[in-house]
Parts: structure tokens; sequence; C-alpha cells
């Protein structure tokens, strides 16, 4: 189901072709998360318009609403939101950790909880986890075979398997002890599947172990060992950005030695310096709300590295700025002329249009960067794409 179509001579990058039911995605690739069967504020249409092959939704969220058996009885997701192209679907194991500990980034920063739904874990052991329904309060039970069956109903191309996502502050032997878990898990959803699931939809295996190196190489080497179809990596990857990039290097380090023909996903990882880095780490699909996130909250993403790729339009400097978001840049929010000015009017004046122009303007900026990264890995360049890239240089590919 991969191919690889160049490899980096100085790093581990390279470019490929994922063939799934529903179609190719070239790689290195962005996935849009479509969390609720939706990428927020666009159709389907608008998003493959972007470039966007592959695109993520939510089996924890969708389970709860509107249903997976409803799902299916209307036709399957990719039916339900009108996508003819690939869908991989989570498989619940990141919202369990959410919803025990709350997100990475408020742990590691001691903020209080900020969900945007309440639930509570009532307990996980080796069946699953039990939790209560932020939707009607009941008690739910999620276990390895449950999130195959409801990812089956769901229709993706890609389904991942069940895993406990460790938080960050847990001790080494927690980690060790749910890390082998996760393995066991994935020895059932694995037979499930074969017994059960749609022969055209691939599982992908999802490398735990926190920050340990040796956990993280032992849980590389096992999902390796195993007989799915690609490997994602998964977990709490460490307190800054540097150390995130040394855990995401085992993993792809190890895989790389164990299992270098089978396609890499990193969950949960977006930010403009982080793609880039990890793509020279071997990584070939992201998923992530950055873009979307960032364009709900009135930020754009442009060429400013010194300003971590961002810049805040709801702030009052840009209240007479006549310029677009990005010069240059072919998509509708700047191609259309829309200044920096008109949406900080529109964002003040919290009108929807200046979040969907960002978004797309946005999720526009990293397919770009994405197939820049894909160009340079064919040509030879990459590191030299990456090094203009981090230095400031627009993203530049029309065909992403």
């Amino acid at each position: 189901m991969f191919t690889v179509r160049a490899q980096c001579a100085n790093s581990l990058g390279r470019a490929g072709t994922l063939k799934l039911a529903h179609g190719r995605v070239r790689t290195p690739a962005f996935v849009p998360l479509a969390t609720r069967g939706a990428v927020k504020g666009l159709d389907a249409q608008e998003v493959a318009g972007l470039g966007y092959e592959l695109i993520l939704a939510n089996t924890f969220h969708l389970m709860l609403a509107p249903g997976a058996e409803l799902v299916q009885e209307l036709g399957g997701l990719h039916e339900l939101m009108r996508w003819s192209g690939p869908i991989i679907t989570d498989s619940g194991g990141f919202q369990v950790f959410s919803m025990g500990h709350g997100a990475v980034a408020d742990e590691i920063k001691g903020r209080g909880r900020r969900r945007e739904e309440e639930g509570r874990i009532l307990s996980i052991d080796e069946d699953g986890v039990r939790f209560r329904s932020y939707v009607d309060g009941r008690e739910r039970f999620l276990g390895p075979e449950g999130s195959m069956a409801v990812q089956a109903a769901l229709g993706s191309d890609i389904a991942l398997t069940f895993d406990e996502c460790t938080p960050f502050h847990v001790t080494r032997e927690y980690t060790e002890r749910s890390t082998a878990r996760t393995h066991r898990w994935l020895s059932r959803c694995l037979r499930w599947h074969e017994e059960h699931g749609p022969k055209q939809q691939a599982v992908y295996g999802i490398v735990q172990g926190g920050v340990e190196q040796d956990l993280r190489r032992e849980s590389a080497q096992a999902v390796a060992a195993s007989r799915c179809d690609g490997i994602a990596i998964g977990g709490s990857l460490g307190r800054d950005k540097s150390q995130m990039h040394e855990v995401v290097s085992w993993a792809t380090g190890e895989l790389e030695r164990q299992a270098p023909s089978r396609p890499r996903h990193l969950l949960g990882i977006g930010e403009i310096d982080d793609l880039i880095a990890c793509v020279e780490l071997g990584v070939d699909t992201f998923d992530c709300a950055v873009p979307t996130r960032l364009g709900r909250h009135g930020v754009a993403l442009v060429p400013e590295p010194q300003a971590r790729w961002r810049v805040d339009l709801f702030k009052g400097r840009w209240s007479h700025s006549r310029e677009p978001i990005l010069e240059g840049c072919p998509c509708p929010a700047c191609a259309r002329g829309y200044s920096r000015a008109y949406l900080h009017y529109l964002l003040r004046a919290h009108e929807l249009t200046a979040v969907r122009l960002l978004t797309i303007h946005n999720l526009s900026f990293v397919a770009r960067l994405m197939g820049d990264l894909r160009a340079g890995i064919e040509a030879g360049r990459l590191a030299e794409v990456a090094a203009a890239l981090r230095a400031g240089a627009a993203p530049q590919d029309s065909a992403a």
C-alpha cells in the first residue's frame, strides 16, 4: 500500500505514495482534522480544492454522536460527508487521555483542564475503558474490539488500533505497564480486524513509550513485528520541541531499521517548524488541529519564523492595513484581495466569514509547505528547501 518514490541522502526524509481504497495520497502530507465529520467551517470540496487528499475523523466523538450505526446506515462516512478521498480514523485512545488528564499543553504548563466536552473516565483496565459520556451522561465502554468495530462501521480507509496515550508526568513504571498493555491491545485489534474488518481497510499500529528511549525503541520494534499495514507514533512526546524531536527520532530510526517499507504517521503534530523537522526525521503523514484552530482564533500562518509563523489579525495594529494576509498567496483570502483591515474588522464583529477565510488560508499555507518539502525530497534538495523555509521563505508549491 506504500511506495517510496525518493529517499533523502542525508536524512530519513522520503517522498512516497499511499495507495488506499478511496485513492492515492502523496507523502509527506498533512492531514486536516474532520473531527465530527467535517473540517470546521469548510465543505469537502473546499478541502479537496486546497490540495488535500486525506483527512482524519474522530472515532470517539462520532461513536457518541451521531453514532457509528447511523453513519453506517447512511452509507458510511464518505457518503455522509460527500468526501470522495481517503479517510483515516483515530482509535479513541487520545480522547480517553484527554478526559483523564486534559490536553498535553495544559498538563505540561500546569493549567486547569480546558476541554470542549465534559466527560469522565471511570476505569482503565485490560478490557478497555469505562467512561461517562459527555453527550448524555451515560456510562459507556470502549475497548480494542469496540474501537475497531466503530471504525469498520464508519468505513475509513485507515483504522488506528486502540491504545492508551499516557500523560507526560507519570512514572516510568506506569509508562512501561501502559505500553505493554497497548501492545496487547494491538494484537486484539488486529485479530478482530482479520476476522471482521473490511478487507479494503488498512490498519496502523501505534508506537507508545513516553519519553523513555528504550521503551520507545521496544514499542517501535513490537509494532513493526506485528501484521499492521502502517505505523503511527503517539503519546506524550516531551516537554519541549527539542525533546519531542528526539523522541520522534528514536521511533523513526527504529522503524527505518525494522519496517522501512511501511508508512509512518505522527499523531497530533502540526506546527510549521515541527512539520519541517519531522519530515527530515522520516515521518510520512501528520494530523493536527493547529491550522484550523488558529484560524478560528483570528490567527493566520505567515512566513515569519520569529513570530512562530503567526500573525494575529485580531490585534488593533491591523485596523487600517491594506495589505493582504500574505502577498502572492494563491488562497481565496489573499488572491481576492481581502485586506488585513477587513479581516480584523470581521473578527471584531464576530463574523464567521473571517474564520472561514483564515481557515482556508492556513490550510492552503500548510498544503503548499508540504508540497515544497515533497518536491525538495524528489529533487535531492530537502536540506536546502528546509533551511529556506526555516529562514522565512514563503511556501511556493501551487499544485500541493
